[in-house]
């Protein structure tokens, strides 16, 4: 965190300081798990849904601490000591406070004139695509953007919080599992760019459906002022509609002739996913085919399996470049990702002799199992024999049987040689697949991770391609990893 003093945090939190000298100067980390805190560190006390925070509160001192924010005083011994050397700021609020906190230090840091925000959502591809503009932009200036998946109410201002006044760019994953959480993380941030990837049935069960899913993820552009840009995934007709909703200067991505940013000759192997980028002027005095209408194509390569990763990489490539990055440039240093993200379309060869594994069970939606299937298909060679090991999709709600069947029917379509399905969240899969006759392939049922280890023990030969897929709570992805030969 840049350094605020004391009362300068106390102010910004709307808390009362209890312990600690006013004028004392705040700099570390600032961290809600107790496991996490090093010397100088500032600790939030979040009651969260399985425990409370103030639980560790000691454990925080004892690892170096130089700031506790609670919503009691907890630290009774240094309550009300000036001289503390572990100061206390109690607020009604601890989550409202880390908010309130990190908006402050990123208007701190944006007054200095240098930093640029952007915020990133969609059903799906929000991690690969944050992952890839970080890699593009840390080539010219520090760039700060969260560690895995610290999407939420409390990872997305905990990253916020890692600003140096040096940070020249602020990338933000958005995720939300309702409405008005995105809206909530937009006023922390207030992002010069909002970018819209999808809006599919991820999480639609939490959300209440395929409509309201749609108007939560639109919270990322009603907001944005009119100086700022909205890139939108013109190909989703969901996305594409958002168009509409915002006072912000909006900049399509896509396939469609009309993106801004048009992507063509798409290719998808074992050896990453290929596609040109045609970037199309965005001066609103450009009249389409008219003589102020400059295009610029781009071949880009990406070491990265799935034609689904193109549209991620255009998205990033699309803000760079509205940001003076060539796309030149930013298609260089795509090409230097090795995966977009542990467990997501990971390529393995340290399992079984000849067997290849695409480890993919970190995340799971409709959209993200078809599209990895379909990867699946693609980059089998002949005479290889596809194997999919699939796993519940969670959080679809009252959409869970009928998608897991539509999995299982895509499954028999793309003639998958091997079905196995775990668990009894995915059974749909394995019942669907079951009922067309028409299949050369076969499916298998198993109740958990440990029977698909060993029912694939005796399934898997040499040449097998092996795709994983679940959400995380089906614990799959150590599975993959434990087939592909990763150590534990």
């Amino acid at each position: 965190m840049i350094a605020l003093t004391l009362a300068e945090v106390a102010a910004a939190v709307d808390g009362e300081l209890v312990a600690g000298a006013p004028e004392r100067v705040i700099e570390g980390s600032v961290e809600t798990d107790s496991r996490l805190v090093g010397p100088g560190s500032v600790f939030f006390a979040l009651a969260g849904e399985t425990t409370d925070g103030h639980l560790f509160v000691p454990a925080a001192v004892s690892a170096g601490a130089a700031l506790v924010i609670t919503e009691r005083v907890t630290a009774t011994e240094v309550a009300g000591r000036p001289d503390a050397d572990v100061a206390q700021i109690v607020v009604a609020d601890g989550y409202g406070a880390l908010a309130a906190l990190a908006h402050e230090v990123v208007a701190r840091v944006r007054a200095g004139g240098r930093l640029r925000v952007v915020g990133i959502t969609g059903s799906n591809g929000k991690t690969s695509t944050k992952n890839m503009l970080r890699t593009i932009l840390s080539r010219h200036g520090e760039t700060v953007a969260p560690e895995g998946s610290f999407n939420n109410h409390v990872g997305a201002p905990i990253s916020m919080l890692r600003l140096t006044h040096d940070t020249r760019f602020l990338v933000v994953e958005m995720g939300a599992s309702g409405v008005g959480h995105i809206a909530k993380l937009v006023r922390i941030a207030e992002p010069d760019v909002g970018v819209v990837l999808k809006v599919g049935l991820a999480h639609a069960g939490e959300f209440g459906g395929i409509e309201a899913t749609q108007r939560a993820k639109s919270e990322m552009v009603t907001d944005l002022p009119s100086t700022a840009t909205a890139v939108l995934n013109i190909d989703d007709d969901r996305v594409a509609s958002m168009r509409a909703l915002t006072a912000a200067r909006v900049v399509g991505f896509g396939t469609s002739p009309d993106a801004a940013y048009r992507i063509g000759d798409l290719t998808s192997d074992r050896h990453g996913t290929a596609f040109t980028l045609t970037r199309r002027s965005t001066d609103a005095s450009a009249v389409p085919g008219g003589p102020n209408q400059a295009e610029e194509t781009v071949t880009v390569r990406l070491a990265i399996l799935g034609e689904h990763h193109a549209m991620n990489a255009t998205a990033a490539l699309a803000v760079a470049a509205e940001w003076g990055v060539p796309l030149a440039d930013g298609a260089e240093a795509l090409a230097t990702m090795t995966r977009a993200e542990r467990w997501r379309m990971e390529l393995l060869h340290g399992g079984p002799e000849g067997v290849t594994v695409v480890n993919d069970a970190y995340n799971a939606s409709p959209d993200s199992m078809a599209a990895a299937l379909r990867t699946l298909a693609q980059i089998a060679r002949p005479g290889e024999r596809t194997v999919a090991v699939l796993g519940e999709m969670a959080e679809l709600g009252e959409y869970s049987v009928e998608e897991h069947d539509r999995i299982g029917r895509l499954v028999v379509r793309l003639g998958i040689g091997q079905l196995l399905v775990v668990g009894p969240g995915a059974l749909p899969i394995h019942q669907a697949a079951s009922l067309e006759g028409s299949w050369d392939g076969e499916s298998v049922y198993v109740e958990d991770a440990e029977d698909a280890v060993r029912t694939l023990q005796d399934m898997l030969r040499p040449g097998d391609v092996v795709l994983v897929k679940s959400s995380k709570s089906a614990g799959l992805r150590h599975l993959g990893d434990r087939i592909g030969g990763v150590p534990a």
